[in-house]
């Protein structure tokens, strides 16, 4: 049975509750609030199919917590693109002829 090692960090199941109220990002406190289920009773298949995740997904968190503590389940961005509306500006949008690259042309 796949168990949480929270006492191993220092938590206890109430903790994890906190993190997954309180965390910056809803995939940290999708996280935190999977291994308090956990905790609850829930499995990690249960709660994979209640929040559509895969249980693997869901299994290795636990043991990405188990083994490094709470900060492996942080989220953390990767890489890919930025998010459009986060990034962008007037003048970033815009081509050098002055218009907009999104604005179709007329003759």
């Amino acid at each position: 049975m796949l168990r949480v090692e929270h006492e191993k960090w220092g938590q206890t199941p109430d903790d994890l509750r906190r993190l997954a109220i309180e965390s910056e990002h809803a995939r940290t406190r999708e996280r935190f609030l999977a291994l308090y289920q956990i905790t609850q009773g829930s499995s990690a298949t249960a709660w994979a199919q209640r929040t559509g995740r895969h249980d693997d997904t869901v299994q290795q968190w636990v043991h990405d917590y188990d083994q490094h503590g709470p900060e492996a389940l942080k989220y953390r961005r990767t890489g890919g693109w930025s998010p459009f509306a986060r990034t962008s500006s007037k003048r970033s949008v815009r081509s050098s002829s002055g218009r907009s690259p999104l604005q179709p042309r007329h003759p």
